[in-house]
């Protein structure tokens, strides 16, 4: 899982494992409006893989770690608290951002948000930043919508979301 902005419209996807490892990507799915995006990976061994917590359960004040590759320096990690949730910051539809003061910078986006117990809490996507480094301002799309997402990505490559037609009739025309 990363975002859709990192990948954006990419011919070819490398992930780079702390092992050293790279393996070709190829791209499952994508949704511009929540900005996430899910790879796939093929090794001949079993990769690891991080678990999805519940960010509904976090609060402000709970302590959180962020991963990414700020700058081209892969691996880095940087702690901090959930300043606040449910932060609209004028994104898209679906503003419900974590905010957190956990170092993110250029290079973290699709990055995990992990809470104390190692489990992904949020996806890193964005920062407000005067100079485009941080400042204390990062933001994580919650998991608790993340994961309803990630799961119709893999299941149909896209993001099914309802819609409501409705049908105006005039007066006149009314029988």
């Amino acid at each position: 899982v990363t975002n859709n902005h990192v990948i954006g419209d990419a011919n070819e996807i490398t992930v780079i494992f702390n092992s050293g490892l790279r393996l070709k990507a190829e791209v499952v799915g994508k949704d511009a409006k929540v900005d996430l995006a899910v790879l796939r990976v093929k090794h001949d061994k079993p990769l690891p893989a991080v678990k999805f917590g519940d960010s509904d359960k976090m609060r402000i004040g709970d302590p959180v770690m962020a991963i990414g590759n700020p700058f081209g320096l892969g691996g880095s990690v940087s702690s901090g608290i959930v300043s606040a949730r449910n932060r609209d910051i004028q994104q898209g539809p679906y503003d419900t951002y974590i905010q957190t003061d956990a170092a993110i910078n250029k290079g973290n986006s699709g990055g995990p948000l992990f809470n104390m117990a190692g489990e992904v809490i949020g996806i890193n996507t964005a920062i407000l930043s005067p100079t485009g480094g941080s400042v204390g301002i990062g933001f994580a799309v919650p998991s608790s919508l993340a994961t309803s997402i990630v799961d119709q990505l893999k299941e149909f490559g896209e993001t099914r979301r309802g819609w409501l037609g409705v049908r105006i009739q005039s007066v006149d025309d009314a029988t």
